[in-house]
């Protein structure tokens, strides 16, 4: 997991000396006998009243709270691994060493021990991919998927070859191809076609819609209509095997519109491929409201003179 030591890492230092993590949202009850395995069950017990406690806050955002509370207090298990921001641009490494425990009174007082190890991780020395995963602006981020290539760093190993560690990647050159398209669509989403109707989903202007955590993975891109009426579900195919891409989508599709829809909102979905996929066409000719459109890359050299 990566886990941000409050805003900006403003508390890595006292973390890291002090050996913990935690966070707060306002909940200022101890949550010892309110942690079920599953965070569904949490959110639906604790939204209305973190929404009782901020009540000019969305839904989604409600749900985006309650989901990292969760994630922080019960979803991470003893011994796995952490990577936090130190905001100097490194990330501190460490493991989980206890359950769950309530510091009264503090502003982060839902509580882990952790281990933390010697090893810093300069995030200059990190692959395209794992840099852009855990530079999510979300406060704690499943980075699973990169976990060779954190190990190795840990161990003081290094990687030699292009991998993924997704049994439902094809293609791993076009995986990491589309890797750099999702940073590329963030940094230019003003220039899409998709920029004429949604924006990036965002929360007190900070850009949360990328790598948005659901219950079945993350999403790669959650924009919303201009007129707040429609969220958007932004899939990159990502070398992945077509029937896994449709799957995914409809599964967070099925997330938002259960979980986060409010009053008159519904929810659409996007795939986004490098070529033409029959496969992921004829499904789609079942399903109304998910687009697929294909991406070009162009490429110039340019003589310097």
């Amino acid at each position: 997991m990566r886990v941000m030591l409050g805003k900006k890492s403003k508390n890595a230092d006292e973390c890291y000396k002090n050996k913990w993590i935690g966070a707060g949202y306002d909940f200022d009850k101890s949550l010892e006998n309110d942690l079920p395995e599953n965070w569904r069950e949490f959110n639906k017990r604790n939204i209305p009243y973190y929404l009782t406690k901020h009540p000019e806050k969305s839904k989604i955002a409600a749900g985006l709270a309650c989901g990292v509370l969760h994630t922080i207090s019960k979803g991470i298990k003893i011994d796995d691994i952490l990577l936090c921001p130190d905001g100097k641009g490194n990330y501190y490494t460490g493991k989980v060493v206890s359950d769950y425990y309530f510091v009264k009174n503090d502003q982060y007082p839902h509580r882990r021990r952790v281990e933390w190890f010697n090893k810093v991780i300069p995030r200059s020395e990190m692959s395209e991919g794992l840099r852009n995963t855990t530079g999510s602006l979300s406060t704690a981020a499943n980075i699973t998927k990169h976990a060779i290539e954190i190990e190795t760093f840990i161990s003081g190993e290094k990687i030699q070859n292009l991998f993924s560690t997704d049994e439902t990647i094809e293609d791993v050159s076009t995986f990491a191809l589309e890797k750099h398209l999702e940073e590329f669509l963030i940094q230019n989403w003003s220039s899409t076609i998709l920029s004429e109707n949604y924006d990036i989903f965002e929360e007190d202007g900070e850009l949360i819609g990328q790598q948005y955590e659901t219950e079945t993975g993350p999403i790669d891109i959650l924009a919303i209509s201009k007129d707040k009426k429609e969220f958007l579900v932004v899939e990159l195919k990502k070398g992945r095997a077509s029937d896994a891409v449709v799957g995914q989508i409809l599964r967070y599709m099925g997330y938002i519109s259960s979980d986060l829809l409010e009053e008159g909102q519904k929810v659409k979905g996007c795939i986004i491929a490098l070529s033409d996929d029959l496969k992921i066409k004829n499904a789609l000719k079942m399903v109304s409201n998910i687009d697929f459109y294909k991406y070009e890359v162009k490429f110039q050299l340019i003589k310097d003179t």
